[in-house]
């Protein structure tokens, strides 16, 4: 991260942060907000820590690394950034705050987070405080009243829904960096490479260790794309795979890309490319039509009755799109949801709240895994990723089902082995029309 560089859109953005959680904070009946970075996670009865992430609500306002962090907001004055930059020589300290983050705070350098708290002073009964050390804020006077308050998080969650300028340009950011790993993750598929060596290219062309990557990558060959979150890389031998779905991303400024894509190599069965180059289309098309005022329930439907005709086309589906469809033929095929929003969090908050005081639409009861039940809007980032796979667990009970003949069985069979597909975009939702970062670097 450049320390140097003048993000002018970061000044806009810490702007409108305060703006917006001036309200929040009015509305809910506080004065002064404090969001803690977050505190190292150690696992139990072990002295080894899990990766640190920051507090989503304080990266949301600074792209500050390291735990211990407060950041401290009241109306009407400059804020505050409470560094802890301890004194340590068994692990490196996190990089000093940025100048273009200097320029927006008042920044206090401390070497303990107690040190921290002092800096904070007495909070007083209309502060709130939002992360993960309640314990310690309680310690250090905040009332139970103000500790990580649900109407006041609706609200900061709430507005992270619609990007800055700012989280765009890291987005983008964010894409462009995924882009050339994932064309050598094509690459070694393309060369024989086993599963293992194919994300250490990934690794390598991305430049970045695995603890730094926005999630664990997904990297399967064959039937190992049908298991949504493979996270296995098996293997050093070559192989003669024909199949290769990779879901990898990349984090720029703390903000994440979430890309997928499926490929074939030659002697791949004809049906499953035919299904390949059907979704290709049918998430282009999603891509471009997911604009403002529809529901992204909706969006999820017609994404069904796509796969529905893809499978009808092909001959998996013996009756016609819009029968099987209605009979729900199509949810072993696809079982989760068509996207979720994308931010900070790769599964961004706020995809199921449908106002700024936390109420909260379900998905259908026929699709719970759908992330996002929102009314589609302007400057929303979400990923449109449609997918269609040969899973034999979900597949099982139609075998013996009432709608057992409307599947071609022998032909379901002869492409299990193929795994499945996936096709995923980030797309932000503009004055005029979408604009699908990934394509942008990734056209294909």
């Amino acid at each position: 991260m450049s320390t140097t560089a003048p993000f002018a859109s970061y000044s806009a953005h810490v702007a409108a942060r305060a703006a917006t959680t001036a309200r929040a904070l009015q509305e809910t009946g506080f004065d002064r907000l404090l969001i803690h970075s977050g505190t190292p996670f150690t696992y139990f009865a072990d002295d080894n820590d899990a990766p640190f992430h920051s507090t989503p609500a304080f990266a949301h306002w600074a792209p500050v690394e390291g735990p211990h962090h407060i950041l401290d907001f009241a109306p009407g004055r400059r804020p505050r950034l409470v560094r802890v930059q301890p004194r340590d020589f068994w692990y490196a300290p996190p990089a000093p705050a940025p100048d273009f983050v200097r320029a927006e705070f008042d920044v206090v350098e401390v070497s303990t987070p107690a040190a921290a708290w002092k800096e904070i002073g007495s909070p007083g009964p209309r502060t709130a405080f939002v992360g993960g050390a309640a314990e310690e804020a309680s310690e250090n006077g905040i009332a139970p009243a103000g500790l990580n308050p649900k109407p006041l998080v609706a609200r900061l969650d709430w507005e992270r829904t619609y990007k800055s300028d700012w989280e765009v340009e890291a987005l983008i950011a964010a894409t462009a960096k995924a882009a050339p790993a994932h064309r050598a993750a094509e690459a070694a598929f393309r060369a024989g490479d086993p599963e293992i060596d194919i994300h250490h290219a990934y690794l390598t062309a991305l430049g970045d260790v695995e603890d730094a990557l926005p999630y664990t990558s997904i990297v399967g060959l064959d039937h190992h794309a049908a298991t949504l979150h493979y996270h296995g890389k098996s293997g050093r031998q070559t192989t003669k795979a024909r199949v290769f779905l990779i879901d990898a991303g990349a984090t720029t400024r703390g903000y994440a890309s979430d890309i997928t894509r499926t490929y074939v190599a030659p002697g791949a069965d004809p049906v499953f490319v035919r299904l390949l180059e059907g979704m290709k289309t049918l998430q282009a098309d999603l891509c471009v039509t997911s604009r403002p005022g529809k529901s992204y329930v909706d969006l999820h439907f017609e994404t069904h009755r796509g796969v529905a005709a893809l499978l009808a086309e092909a001959g998996i589906l013996r009756i016609p799109a819009d029968e099987a469809f209605e009979k729900g033929l199509t949810y072993p095929f696809l079982p989760h949801g068509l996207g979720h929003f994308l931010g900070i969090q790769v599964h961004d908050v706020a995809g199921r709240q449908v106002d700024r005081e936390g109420t909260i639409a379900p998905p259908p009861a026929r699709h719970p895994a759908l992330r996002t039940t929102r009314v589609i809007e302007e400057r929303m980032v979400f990923t449109i990723e449609p997918g269609l796979y040969f899973i034999p667990m979900l597949l099982e009970p139609f075998r013996a089902g009432p709608h057992a003949a409307a599947f071609d069985w022998a032909l379901v069979d002869r492409l299990v082995p193929s795994g499945g597909i996936r096709i995923e975009d980030n797309v932000f939702v503009g004055t005029g029309a979408n604009r699908n970062l990934t394509r942008e670097f990734l056209p294909d």
